[in-house]
Order: structure tokens, then sequence, then C-alpha cells
């Protein structure tokens, strides 16, 4: 599994059904689920690298604009809904990745595709019968990202950064 396959199986969404998403997914899952284990697991970490890399206070900040600061301390930010919106971008391919990449605001605001999460454990559970228990090396879940959420000089502590907040809903400070 290489960047130029991972971008292919992405391509293969059918978003001639918005609002099914397993049926958006299906293509996908069919393709990924003719691969080897070995090249499934890895599908997954290149996704992992992909939201991991999305992870960041500037994407949180474009995601959020006029609604939440995450230099706001005392702003929640749900670590969920941030990682739905990032996988949006992902799911929308390699173009629009690149883009809010190099430019946070090119993020979209109030979108969300949770389902992209799944199409690894689908296509693994498809492809061998078994349970699904692969964890990548890099953590997508939202926050973990330590060089993105490097405080700026504006980061305030609040409420929602504090060690009462379990790990992962705590903002970096």
């Amino acid at each position: 599994m290489n960047e130029e396959t991972f971008w292919h199986v992405i391509s293969l969404f059918d978003w001639s059904h918005t609002g099914n998403d397993d049926a958006v997914l299906e293509p996908a899952i069919d393709d990924l689920s003719a691969r080897s284990p070995e090249e499934i697991c890895r599908f997954a970490d290149l996704l992992a690298e992909k939201l991991h890399s999305l992870d960041t206070r500037e994407h949180a900040r474009a995601c959020y604009a006029g609604e939440l600061d995450p230099d706001d301390g005392d702003d929640y930010i749900s670590a969920d809904d941030f990682l739905y919106q990032r996988c949006v971008v992902v799911a929308n391919g390699s173009n629009l990745y690149a883009e809010a990449l190099a430019d946070p605001t090119e993020m979209p605001q109030g979108l969300e595709f949770e389902a992209l999460l799944y199409l690894p454990s689908k296509a693994y559970e498809r492809a061998t019968g078994l349970e699904y228990d692969y964890v990548t090396a890099l953590s997508y879940e939202s926050f973990q990202n330590s060089e993105g959420w490097k405080p700026a000089q504006a980061t305030r502590p609040g409420k929602y950064t504090g060690d009462n907040i379990p790990p992962g809903n705590r903002r970096p400070t």
C-alpha cells in the first residue's frame, strides 16, 4: 500500500449515496478487502497519518472560525467532532487534503464523515473473517499531535485544558 493506492481507494467512494455512509464506502470496502491483511493495515496507518497531520491548533481554528477559539481553554471543542471534520478532508481526496494541509483555512466547516474511520476494519473483517484489532502507530484522535498543538502566545488555560479533563478531550496549553 502506497500513497497512490491509498488515494485510489478513497476515490472509489460513491457520493451518489450521500446520506447512506455504508453505500458511499461500499466500493472502497470491496476494493480494499481484495487486498492482503498487511495492505489493509498499511491503509489504516496512512489514514491515521493523514488525520494526525490535520490535528493542529490552526486546523481547529479554521474548523470553528467564528464559533470557538482553540486558544481559549474555556471554549469546549469536542474531540470527536474535530476528528470527524478532519475525516471529511481525507474522504474528499488528495487535492482537498493537500490544500487543507498547506492552508488550514481550506478546512470545510460543519461537515463530518465519521464512517471513514471504519473503512479499514470493515475491509479487514470482510477479507479475513476475523475481528480487526490492529492499532496504528500514530493516533488519529484529536489533540494528540503535540507538534500541531504547541501553545501559541495567545493560548490560555481553562476548564477544558486541566488535569481534571479526560486525556481524550483535554487540549494542550
